[in-house]
């Protein structure tokens, strides 16, 4: 499993390249055509990767509530983030991951609430929901790749 971590951790890089090289308005914008923008494709990621590994374990987020009201499945960006906030998303991109890898070593994940995903595929534990993360992120990685375009 720690192998779908350490992948993850290759796509955040690349996630925070975007947070690096891109203003803030940019991070921001929302092309026509689209529902959402590039900060909160990237702040999603971090939000269901805390979800479907953490909640549905019942173990406590690393992320706020606020933050997952913000980012979860079915929202949308409803303002425009701030500086701070970008620099608070960045740090939580492998800050996440991080404490994951430790909690997975340390056997934390113990127990698990069955999801069934957008896909149909159904998660019936931690692993399984860390080997999907992977996944999610790259099709988020793609929709970046698109808003890029038409920033």
């Amino acid at each position: 499993m720690i192998w779908a971590l350490e992948i993850t951790i290759k796509n955040r890089e690349i996630l925070r390249s975007f947070l690096d090289d891109f203003s803030l308005e940019q991070l921001n914008k929302i092309p026509k055509g689209f529902a959402n923008n590039i900060i909160w494709n990237i702040a999603h990621t971090i939000t269901i990767q805390q979800l479907l590994v953490y909640k549905l374990s019942g173990l406590p987020t690393i992320i706020s509530e606020e933050m997952i009201g913000m980012y979860q499945k079915g929202t949308k960006p409803k303002r425009d983030v701030t500086q701070n906030e970008v620099d608070e998303i960045k740090k939580l991109l492998f800050t996440t991951i991080e404490k994951t890898k430790e909690d997975y070593k340390n056997d934390a994940f113990k127990t698990f609430n069955q999801y069934t995903l957008s896909t149909k595929t159904i998660i019936t534990n931690a692993e399984e929901a860390m080997g999907f993360i992977p996944f999610h992120e790259g099709i988020h990685l793609g929709y970046i790749l698109a808003l890029k375009k038409s920033i």
